[in-house]
């Protein structure tokens, strides 16, 4: 990828407090996504700088929205050094703008798909086509795109949280206040992934990515398939499973076609099933 000097989420300087990123698996149950302790960040804005050819203007934006295509960045930068000093974890729920402040608070929604995240902003980027924010790979999970590698997306500052985060940062409030913002936010703006199917018509084929005993790995899996991937409950001699599948599909030749696809995509163990 493109992109120089890309920095972590959220840094918190000298007060070397953690901060932490909340998702919502379904189920009205929050996941902590991440935790990060701040060693040496800061809050920035920046000069103007210039980047193949085009300048950029960092400045404090409270009201900014925007809606373009975001992409994503993992192993090839994960735990190098950062533009504030920090290393990146592409675990995190992080996100790179070319002109916020360091750090912003920002919610992000594909809008190929209605799902949102709160994410943390604390690094320039992207520089390539018409691409308006970069984020973490565990964010492009969360987001449902992480397979497609890009998509389109709505980017809106949050002000309240931004602002509190940026008075903890330069010593003029509490890091716990704007923690606590963050994660009201996050409850508040999150919307729900994929809920658990409980009926269906019987009889019907499906792909079937996986079986999970745990509500939440089935959540983490369903997301990486989009819209069309469902959790489907079952109880088999007593047991509990969560199913990630794609269907119902009237034929198994269509199920086959959508197999073959999911493999693609990296779902190995993807199979044909009749239920």
């Amino acid at each position: 990828m493109e992109i120089k000097n890309l920095s972590v989420l959220l840094m918190v300087g000298a007060l070397s407090a953690c901060t932490y990123g909340f998702a919502d698996l379904g189920d009205g149950k929050y996941t902590q996504a991440s935790a990060i302790s701040g060693q040496g960040g800061m809050y920035k804005i920046g000069n103007p700088y210039k980047v193949r050819g085009k300048w950029y203007y960092p400045k404090e934006d409270y009201s900014y929205s925007e809606v373009g295509v975001a992409s994503w960045y993992g192993d090839d930068f994960h735990a190098k050094k950062t533009a504030n000093g920090e290393k990146y974890d592409m675990n995190s729920l992080s996100a790179a703008h070319r002109t916020l402040p360091l750090p912003s608070i920002v919610k992000v929604t594909n809008l190929q798909n209605g799902r949102s995240l709160v994410l943390r902003v604390n690094d320039r980027g992207p520089y390539v086509d018409n691409r308006i924010l970069d984020v973490s790979k565990r964010a492009a999970s969360l987001l449902g795109f992480q397979m497609q590698g890009t998509t389109k997306v709505r980017v809106e500052v949050l002000e309240q949280e931004s602002k509190a985060l940026k008075a903890a940062l330069l010593h003029e409030g509490s890091m716990d206040n704007a923690r606590k913002a963050i994660e009201a936010a996050e409850k508040r703006t999150i919307k729900p992934m994929n809920n658990v199917v409980e009926s269906y018509p019987k009889g019907s084929y499906f792909v079937q990515i996986g079986s999970y005993k745990e509500n939440n790995g089935a959540q983490t899996a369903a997301v990486r398939y989009g819209k069309n991937a469902k959790i489907y409950y079952a109880e088999v001699d007593g047991e509990k499973y969560y199913r990630v599948r794609m269907g119902p599909y009237a034929s198994r030749s269509e199920a086959e076609e959508n197999a073959a696809r999911a493999k693609y995509k990296g779902a190995v163990d993807a199979k044909v099933v009749i239920d």
